[in-house]
């Protein structure tokens, strides 16, 4: 597959309340793929990511609208600090997946930060393209499985998320280490 031309443009304020919504209905698409409408991976109000998750990563982070063919077609959140950058969030609208959309996104996050010499990113277990995509796509490797017996020592909610159910079986860490 091709890389897919993508412009990365600065998320506008009048932008935010739908790039919220696009971002929750991009997760929670995948998830319905996953384990159809019986799905109970919700972080709250039926949604697979929170409001609240997206919206700090939004204050902290620099996010992007993914523009393809002069649409909006997903949303990127990245942060960096000094040559380590962290892939908060990307989503690509479900209406055109497996366009090479998500992956030209990530190339012209590689070209806008050549400062990051080693980014990360995670993922739940069951989000099977987003393996793919992260692993054969994109080079990066899974470098540590977080679960009930290794949470994520950087995330004080993962054992509230292990019993509450929402990710019971874990989650990947990955890295990509920039030649």
């Amino acid at each position: 597959m091709k890389k897919t031309e993508v412009k990365l443009i600065p998320l506008q304020d009048d932008d935010r309340e739908q790039f919220i919504k696009d971002n929750q209905w991009a997760f929670k698409y995948g998830a319905i793929e996953e384990f159809g409408m019986r799905d109970d991976h919700f972080e709250e109000d039926d949604q697979i990511i929170s409001r609240k998750t997206i919206e700090e990563s939004v204050d902290h982070g620099d996010a992007y609208r993914i523009i393809s063919e002069g649409k909006k077609a997903g949303g990127v959140i990245v942060s960096v600090d000094g040559d380590r950058g962290e892939l908060e969030i990307l989503f690509v609208d479900p209406d055109v997946h497996s366009k090479g959309i998500g992956y030209g996104a990530w190339c012209e996050i590689e070209k806008m930060y050549p400062e990051v010499r080693v980014w990360e990113t995670i993922t739940p277990y069951f989000e099977t393209r987003n393996i793919h995509f992260y692993v054969n796509r994109c080079g990066f490797h899974i470098v540590e499985f977080f679960n009930s017996h290794h949470p994520d020592p950087h995330d004080p909610d993962m054992p509230e998320e292990e019993t509450d159910g929402q990710f019971p079986d874990g989650m990947f860490r990955f890295e990509k280490v920039m030649k």
